[in-house]
């Protein structure tokens, strides 16, 4: 059996320079351009936030949400898993002690910084507890400092599901 040897292709001064490939790809650029430019009807532009997004799926990634027990106590039990398994490590947690006997600690803060965060779902895989969502239905957040989206845990237990993500 012998070694097959396979012919470069591009070895030409044309093929180098890469003219051709660019040429072709501003034909279809300005193609797309003057065909828009004639017909504007078919442009698909949401005029955001006046008109909010109707397509977003059930399985879309909201902003978090920490769940509560029956008896309206947190779910968390400050176990580190999430902010452990989060790649943008935008979770801090610090814990306390809890006394209602239901688990040894709770979070005394929690706190999700969302401008670092990259909405991976992580955080709510790792969870043992089932205590963080990320189905509230939020998609956008505003603000004018960065403080605005570095969100706690008092913000964190009261964003509700949304109405359209509810379980038949």
């Amino acid at each position: 059996m012998g070694v097959k040897t396979v012919p470069r292709h591009g070895s030409s001064l044309k093929d180098r320079l890469y003219i051709p490939g660019i040429a072709a790809g501003m034909k279809t650029t300005f193609k797309h351009f003057v065909k828009n430019l004639k017909d504007t009807s078919n442009l698909r532009t949401t005029q955001y936030p006046e008109v909010q997004p109707d397509d977003i799926t059930d399985r879309y990634r909201g902003v978090h949400r920490l769940t509560k027990r029956e008896d309206d106590s947190v779910k968390c039990v400050a176990c580190y898993m999430c902010s452990t398994a989060c790649p943008a490590e935008c979770i801090e947690i610090e814990a306390e002690e809890r006394f209602d006997g239901q688990d040894e600690k709770m979070p005394k803060k929690f706190t999700i910084d969302l401008l670092e965060c990259v909405y991976c779902g992580y955080c709510v895989d790792a969870c043992p507890c089932d205590a963080i969502r990320m189905d509230t239905g939020i998609f956008s957040l505003t603000g004018k400092t960065r403080e605005e989206f570095v969100v706690d845990k008092e913000y964190l237990l009261n964003n509700e599901r949304s109405k359209d993500f509810d379980d038949d």
